[in-house]
């Protein structure tokens, strides 16, 4: 039964039932005092109508009471390469294990490849274009000052809202309960970090930070002046990382919302399998290294000249070779680092999962877990985000309702943005108006049901914007530049899966553009950028 979804229609019926009898027990005792024939009938009617309404009236509050919590779990850079999506390779019992139990969904796609904006836009319900975020420094709310975010507007219907780790990326303080100070805006105190087990590679990283700080770097040169290695192979315990430290913290959360008793909107967010690469060895030893296998396609796409970034952030860490495409043997080494950060991420993402589960909360309590975008590992010869391809646009996305089927999966299309109605539909919470998702709670109930007709992404390109409109079997990206259409790419992922061939230079194909392009106006406000963006951190 989905007490969650119907409890506040079910609570107001109850309500107007036990107001229609107490309305009658009131004009029967009315007519007894006015002396009208009613008798010793009328006298036992009232002694059997007054139990049932109070009956009634209990299992009313016991109805209202039942809200769904929300514990939702993000995870930076994870590819939905898991076992659950077939990835037989990936070792991620947890993940797999909450697949299970709940909703799959194959084809969900993020609406800016990079941390900052794909986060603003999922947890504000809206696009890019709205939300202004096309950076890692910009903050939402300079374009969105009013609005509540999601986490807000579950706060702002009575729950206790709270988060761990990485949520947004430039935290909302309003957005929480406890009273958290306002972020500052700018690149991470590296003590704050400190993403590697070896005191010696941390303590280099400040050391590297304030220099950089006292010659005058800031935003993206600052950020990349205190980084190691892009891996490390830690003889250390889970809790030692700082994703082991909070899952810890997710696990005392809600120990805590147990003993409050109210309704919570709890947030969880992951560093790994983000650069650099750092989980502890028992992860890697889950791995043969000679056994992995690698990208096939470490070409860029043929005629394509926009698509591919730099991938600046892998190869501003220390170790990386400089040459693209890198050698095959640090790209394996650097495949293994991910897969065991993905592994050591799904037992932390396990932990908070049976604590859960041991507090019996996971019976009245809605889970959400998701990738903030996707993540090259050597696919058309790059590394990292920020592209409009597939590998960087589509993300890991499961959802588990209490009382609605088990193990199902998703083929249809959803985006990101999406999440931010759905939630609200099954907490049955009113909709913002501002709200440009749309919910797909009905997908959880008949999986087979169509999805959206295209996802769209976005990702700038120095001071061009690439639209992206993936349908069941195209995507077609748009280039504009100065206001004006600059390129076109076409691929057809019913041949041509990996995007390797864009087809948009086929004079044949020019109507089938034109008529994407049109799609994507219709649905964006194409804007143009003013001035050059860097998008990778």
């Amino acid at each position: 039964m989905e007490v969650g979804f119907y409890s506040h229609a079910i609570t107001s019926i109850i309500y107007a039932t036990v107001a229609s009898i107490k309305m009658a027990i009131t004009n029967m005792l009315f007519s007894f005092r006015l002396r009208q024939p009613c008798g010793l009938a009328l006298i036992m009617c009232c002694w059997l109508l007054l139990p049932l309404a109070f009956g009634v009236t209990l299992f009313a509050q016991s109805v209202s009471e039942s809200r769904f919590n929300i514990l939702l779990i993000m995870v930076d850079d994870l590819r939905p390469e898991l076992n659950c999506y077939g990835a037989s390779q990936i070792k991620s019992p947890n993940m797999d294990r909450l697949a299970s139990s709940g909703t799959t969904f194959l084809s969900a796609y993020c609406q800016y490849p990079v941390c900052a904006p794909s986060r603003a836009s999922m947890l504000s319900g809206t696009r890019p274009t709205s939300t202004k975020v096309y950076d890692l420094y910009t903050d939402f709310r300079e374009a969105l000052t009013e609005i509540p975010s999601l986490p807000e507007l579950f706060k702002n219907s009575g729950y206790y809202t709270d988060r761990f780790g990485k949520i947004f990326h430039i935290d909302d303080a309003r957005s929480w309960t406890p009273p958290y100070p306002e972020q500052q805006f700018g690149p991470s105190e590296p003590k704050r970090r400190s993403p590697y087990a070896s005191p010696e590679l941390n303590e280099a990283g400040w050391l590297k930070f304030e220099e950089a700080k006292r010659n005058g770097l800031i935003g993206v040169e600052l950020e990349r002046s205190q980084r190691g290695p892009a891996y490390e192979i830690a003889d250390v315990d889970d809790e030692q990382l700082p994703d082991g430290k909070i899952a810890t913290e997710g696990v005392k959360a809600l120990q805590e919302a147990k003993e409050r008793g109210e309704p919570f909107f709890i947030a969880v967010g992951f560093h790994k399998p983000h650069l650099p690469f750092v989980a502890p060895r028992k992860y890697w030893d889950m791995y043969d290294r000679d056994s992995i296998q690698m990208a096939e396609n470490v070409f860029p796409p043929a005629g394509a000249p926009y698509a591919l970034g730099d991938a600046a952030e892998f190869y501003t860490y220390t170790d990386v070779p400089d040459s693209r495409p890198i050698p095959s043997e640090y790209a394996r080494l650097a495949r293994h680092g991910y897969y065991a950060c993905v592994s050591y991420v799904d037992a932390q993402v396990g932990r908070v999962l049976d604590e859960l589960e041991r507090l019996k909360l996971d019976r009245s309590t809605i889970v959400v877990l998701v990738g903030d975008h996707g993540y090259k590992l050597g696919e058309h010869g790059s590394w990292g985000k920020s592209s409009n391809f597939e590998v960087d646009a589509r993300v890991p996305l499961i959802v588990r309702v209490p009382g609605y089927k088990p193990n199902t999966v998703v083929p249809g299309l959803v985006e990101m943005l999406d999440i931010y109605p759905t939630l609200a539909t099954l907490a049955n919470l009113p909709l913002p108006e501002h709200v440009e998702g749309q919910s797909f709670d009905y997908l959880l109930k008949k999986p087979d049901a169509p999805g959206k007709e295209a996802a769209f992404t976005q990702c700038a390109r120095g001071d061009r914007m690439g639209y992206s409109m993936r349908t069941a079997r195209y995507r077609f990206t748009k280039w504009i530049k100065r206001g004006k259409p600059d390129a076109w790419e076409l691929y057809d992922h019913s041949n041509d899966p990996n995007e390797n061939n864009n087809l948009a230079v086929l004079p044949g194909l020019k109507e089938l553009c034109e008529q994407f392009s049109k799609q994507i106006d219709q649905k964006i406000s194409v804007q143009y950028l003013s001035q050059a963006l860097m998008n990778e951190p």
